[in-house]
């Protein structure tokens, strides 16, 4: 797992879970952004999928939040470039997307993708639960079936 430890005042250790959200929308992206920074976490932004996986390989996330429609490279396309990438392909990518359809969700999850979720259908935080829940199971080397 791909996480930074933090040694605080009086050697406390902490594990810092970074997370990159990989989104088009400014909006919704900050809105993740928000909810996991408040619990912790690092984020890192990327606007379309060519950004994203240039974060991927430079930053190394413990965990990617990836939407499907975007500009330039979309979701699917770096997916599958992620996960041809040995130096970055063990780290999870949770598809979060408003394509409700079955086709997109089991070719995600046949490209690779360990969760996929429908934006519309959860809150923030409910998504947020999620991925700690995928993240525990991670460190367990027992990622979840979508």
């Amino acid at each position: 797992m791909y996480a930074t430890l933090n040694i605080l005042r009086g050697g406390e250790v902490r594990i810092m879970i970074k997370v990159l959200v990989v989104e088009d929308d400014e909006l919704i992206s900050r809105m993740y952004q928000k909810v996991f920074q408040s619990e912790g976490y690092e984020v890192f932004v990327a606007e379309n999928g060519q950004v994203g996986l240039d974060l991927a390989r430079t930053k190394e996330p413990t965990i990617i939040l990836l939407d499907i429609m975007m500009p330039k490279l979309n979701g699917m396309q770096m997916l599958q470039q992620l996960k041809a990438d040995p130096k970055i392909a063990k780290i999870p990518v949770v598809i979060l997307t408003n394509l409700s359809g079955t086709a997109d969700a089991e070719k995600a999850l046949e490209f690779g993708a360990v969760k996929y979720i429908i934006k519309s259908e959860y809150k923030p935080k409910e998504v947020f639960d999620i991925v700690k829940k995928i993240l525990a199971a991670y460190t367990r080397d027992e990622v979840p079936k979508a």
